[in-house]
């Protein structure tokens, strides 16, 4: 289910399509934490029929920003990142993913809160992101197994749909001529 970004290049025509899962966290980049939470998005992207990529670094503005271009350059056609939503001084993903989006994609991230205040209040706290980088969904996750699964549980039913769209494919829209 893990592959090197470097062989990540575009799926050929029939093949899954490739996602991304970027976990955003200092203790995991040190191996001083497991990534339970980047292992529970891989898991429920390979259940959809993903060929996932995994990938993780500190939270660093510029590394963060640098791996979601680098990924969507390498073909993965969304990008999940995992950690760095809260309010904590280290917790920069949103300011990192606004620097390589293209376009917000507002009503993920909303609908993606909206569900956990549901659950509890401390997704008052978070600070999520969701828009395009060029032909790929990037959408910031909280760094918790339980936030990542209720997250994705959300972006779910539209995901494929989302994906459609961005590769552009013409039997999804009604043209004017």
């Amino acid at each position: 289910m893990s592959v090197d970004p470097a062989s990540a290049a575009a799926p050929p025509t029939g093949a899954p399509p490739a996602a991304a899962v970027l976990t955003v966290s200092d203790g995991v980049h040190h191996g001083v934490r497991e990534d339970r939470s980047g292992q529970t998005l891989a898991e429920l992207l390979a259940a959809e029929g993903f060929e996932v990529v995994r990938r993780v670094v500190p939270d660093e503005r510029d590394q963060i920003a640098a791996a979601i271009s680098e990924l969507a350059a390498a073909g993965a056609r969304i990008v999940l990142t995992t950690g760095g939503t809260g309010l904590a001084p280290r917790d920069v993903t949103p300011e990192a993913t606004a620097t390589v989006l293209d376009r917000l994609a507002p009503g993920i991230a909303e609908a993606i809160r909206a569900d956990s205040i549901a659950r509890t209040p401390h997704a008052l706290l978070s600070r999520g992101l969701a828009g395009v980088h060029r032909s790929t969904l990037v959408v910031n996750l909280p760094g918790s197994p339980g936030g990542c699964r209720d997250g994705f549980a959300v972006l779910r039913p539209a995901l494929h749909h989302a994906i459609e769209l961005l590769a552009d494919a013409p039997e999804l829209h009604h043209r004017q001529t």
